[in-house]
């Protein structure tokens, strides 16, 4: 009997003992192509020599040192890194060990910008439906998932929740994408009105959705707008890359190509490809050097903050990036991958849409192409193409609720940066067949 407390008690999950490109491989030999990167996490796949060498070396000569006395090499390193290729304005580097983390520094320290700033009523956070940005209490408020919100509804933080960016369903039939972006924007706008603007301290989104979604992009000029709004109001903008991040939709930040700069951005997953863990909060040098004319100290905090081991997995990781010239790749493969998406799936009768960038693609699953209408949640469809791929030899992301946290299903991938032509052919396959199953068996 096992003592680990498992996600899902009622799931019998298999031993993982190995790692190979893009594969995992159980205690029983079964390999399994990495389709998720296991939550788009493992942008670099499975066994990279460099990454773990780095991380033995810095193990030899230093494993921890606490930032409350010192920092260290490879963290003054990576920040460096990250800075010199972080959109403009961005300028200092907070690490934390993972995305729920970096949320919640990133709100507190929006809260507490303002207290320095002499503005102590701007305390209101807005964010959007349907976004999921971490598990802590203040990450799970910003969230606006409501199946991961419900039980915890007492514990969390009274957050604004306005109406996603999600075109597929919510842009009408007479609307260009551009009107319909002006139109999902503007709905900050009247939620900034609502509240009062001297009440609202930020607003955060993800660049690209994910877990929660399944990889929506935004609108053409939807993001451009939502800066405007918030620089009208001096409200901070807060973009979480904790999934689409780290040059997972082919830009080492996902912001880039939507031309807009944040005032705050959350990174971590792909960060560490799953070597280590590790997330950082990154903020405007204004930002941080209002801190430091005030009281001088972020009031925030958790002991392995810049752990030397995981910025130097950091470090390792991020170079590999910009060294192998993934980035480029992950365009290449991005664009190869939605194409054998769209020509297996581009005309099934209950897949409704084929969305995303780069190596970050999602399939929203429907009972009826035409009319757009999602099974009935009674099904489970979400869950049997999981259990289906995973029979299979696939690990996938299936979600269900896509649309308002209960109805609605879709399939995130989110395969390593590495991928090859072959392994593209057979995640279609086995994704394919994994969605017979699961339809059929219902």
């Amino acid at each position: 009997m096992s003592h680990v407390f498992p996600r899902h008690s009622r799931v019998d999950s298999p031993v993982a003992v190995g790692g190979e490109g893009c594969y995992l491989i159980d205690a029983v030999g079964k390999r399994y192509l990495d389709g998720s990167g296991g939550a788009a996490v493992s942008c670099l796949g499975h066994g990279d020599r460099e990454v773990t060498a780095a991380i033995k070396d810095q193990l030899d000569r230093l494993a921890f040192a606490h930032t409350g006395f010192f920092t260290s090499e490879p963290a003054e390193a990576l920040a460096d890194l990250l800075i010199e290729h972080a959109p403009a304005g961005l300028d200092r580097v907070y690490f934390v060990s993972g995305g729920s983390e970096a949320v919640e520094a990133a709100i507190k320290l929006a809260r507490q910008y303002w207290v320095e700033k002499g503005a102590p009523d701007r305390s209101r956070l807005i964010a959007r439906k349907q976004s999921y940005h971490g598990n802590t209490i203040g990450a799970l408020s910003a969230g606006g998932n409501e199946w991961r919100r419900a039980q915890f509804g007492p514990l969390l933080l009274d957050v604004s929740h306005i109406e996603p960016c999600y075109a597929y369903r919510h842009r009408r039939d007479d609307e260009s994408p551009e009107a319909y972006g002006r139109r999902a924007a503007d709905a900050l706008e009247a939620e900034i009105a609502r509240l009062g603007p001297e009440t609202v301290m930020a607003f955060i989104a993800e660049p690209v959705v994910g877990a929660t979604a399944g990889a929506v992009p935004p609108a053409p000029g939807y993001f451009r707008r939502i800066r405007e709004i918030c620089d009208r109001h001096g409200v901070l903008l807060i973009l979480d890359e904790v999934m689409c991040g780290m040059g997972r939709t082919g830009s080492l930040f996902a912001c880039e190509q939507d031309g807009v700069a944040p005032d705050i951005v959350c990174i971590a997953k792909g960060l560490g490809a799953g070597y280590q863990p590790i997330g950082v909060m990154i903020c405007t040098a204004e930002i941080h050097d209002t801190i430091a004319a005030g009281t001088g100290f972020f009031q925030h905090g958790h002991t392995y903050i810049g752990h030397p081991a995981a910025t130097a997995a950091g470090l390792a990781v991020l170079r590999a990036i910009l060294g192998r010239h993934l980035l480029p790749r992950v365009q290449e493969k991005g664009e190869q991958l939605a194409g054998a998406l769209t020509e297996r799936f581009g005309q099934h009768p209950h897949v409704g849409d084929i969305r995303g960038r780069g190596l970050f693609r999602g399939l929203e699953i429907v009972a009826d192409r035409e009319s757009r209408d999602p099974f009935d949640p009674a099904r489970r469809v979400a869950a049997g193409i999981k259990r289906a791929a995973f029979e299979a030899g696939l690990i996938c992301y299936p979600m269900a609720g896509t649309i308002d946290g209960r109805t609605g299903d879709h399939v995130l991938l989110a395969p390593p940066f590495i991928i090859g032509d072959g392994e593209i052919d057979e995640l279609v396959d086995k994704l394919d067949r994994a969605i017979s199953v699961a339809l059929r068996q219902s």
